[in-house]
């Protein structure tokens, strides 16, 4: 059986705002990116646990919150057209003649000249809630991400939780689901005000149901979920069927794959030099807070810098044989161009 490689300038792993930015300043010298994240959305840590926080550290934005800076950058980085490949983890990198290979736990194959690990701390995967015997459903009626909608095409669809994610999916696999019904502990969310208006028109147009409470065990055969007990907010226990349940209850960060793919590491970080922000692998960079380096600072800013000198020196391996004259965006016609600059 062939499979479809995709062939590349840049992967990116990690599609947090340092990640973005590299797409940014990668995309002015000509280098096409692909970016892969493990979530089901670009912003990373930033835009995943703490979207309305506010940030007071990026230059000349006296504030911005981490939904906000993510929007921002997706704008910015829009005339590059980066491809996005949300909800996959990496999990080989392997050399090949003139750059690398790597393969997503989704079966997704990339063929690239170089790669750019910006994945935060690690990678995030989601927290499993603590009940008994859940792993025997993952995958097959427990899902923690939505990688294909169709998997939920007339089932009785269960989603729990009070996040961004949980009334996001709750929202768009409505009118996919048989039925659709939305758990949470409590009556108030962590979600955008407008998602959660939206989804108290559908409980009152009677096209979800929402009830308060916690699943306390699951029910089922050969991993096929049929129901699940919960205990309500009084106290009280009641049987629910369900078919499939997404349960969004945060996210923890793992060093996961990174830790097989050869790289010398310190203390679960990536050692890299301060001029390329090169690993010790050549090709393979670590931007953001995953690298180490003396006297390194885990801020946003830190991880811009070095995505800007890390794509200098990308841009020599890619294209050996081309000058790389800097330029200013302010003053370059040239790059003003690229960036659609009228």
């Amino acid at each position: 059986m062939s499979v479809d490689v995709i062939k590349t300038d840049a992967v990116i792993i990690g599609a947090g705002p340092v990640g973005l930015f590299a797409v940014f300043e990668l995309g002015l010298l000509d280098v096409k990116c692909h970016v892969i994240d493990i979530l089901d959305r670009a912003g990373g840590q930033c835009a995943e646990l703490y979207p309305e926080k506010p940030i007071y550290d990026i230059p000349a934005i006296p504030v911005v919150t981490g939904q906000q800076l993510t929007d921002q950058l997706m704008e910015q980085i829009e005339p590059f057209g980066p491809e996005f490949h949300f909800s996959e983890q990496v999990d080989s990198i392997d050399k090949t003649g003139d750059g690398f290979r790597l393969v997503t736990d989704a079966g997704t194959t990339f063929e690239s000249k170089v790669v750019v690990i910006a994945a935060g701390g690690g990678s995030f995967t989601p927290k499993r809630p603590p009940l008994p015997g859940i792993e025997n459903y993952e995958g097959t009626s427990v899902y923690y991400s939505v990688r294909k909608m169709d998997v939920f095409k007339d089932k009785d669809v269960l989603i729990v939780g009070g996040g961004d994610s949980a009334l996001d999916w709750t929202l768009n696999l409505q009118p996919v689901a048989k039925s659709l019904t939305l758990l949470h502990r409590r009556s108030e969310f962590r979600a955008a005000p407008a998602s959660v208006q939206k989804m108290l028109e559908l409980v009152e147009g009677g096209d979800i149901s929402f009830k308060l409470g916690q699943v306390t065990e699951l029910h089922g055969d050969n991993g096929q979920l049929t129901g699940v007990t919960v205990k309500g907010s009084d106290g009280e226990t009641f049987e629910h069927p369900a078919e499939v349940m997404l349960p969004f209850f945060g996210l923890t960060m793992k060093l996961g794959p990174v830790a097989n793919w050869g790289l010398n590491l310190e203390e679960n970080l990536i050692p890299v030099d301060t001029e390329k922000f090169e690993t010790s692998e050549k090709g393979i960079f670590a931007i953001g807070d995953i690298n180490t380096y003396p006297g390194k600072l885990k801020l946003i800013l830190s991880g811009f810098h070095e995505g800007a000198l890390m794509a200098q020196a990308a841009h020599r391996i890619i294209y050996p044989d081309k000058k790389l004259i800097f330029q200013y965006t302010t003053s370059s016609s040239n790059l003003q161009k690229k960036l659609g600059v009228k």
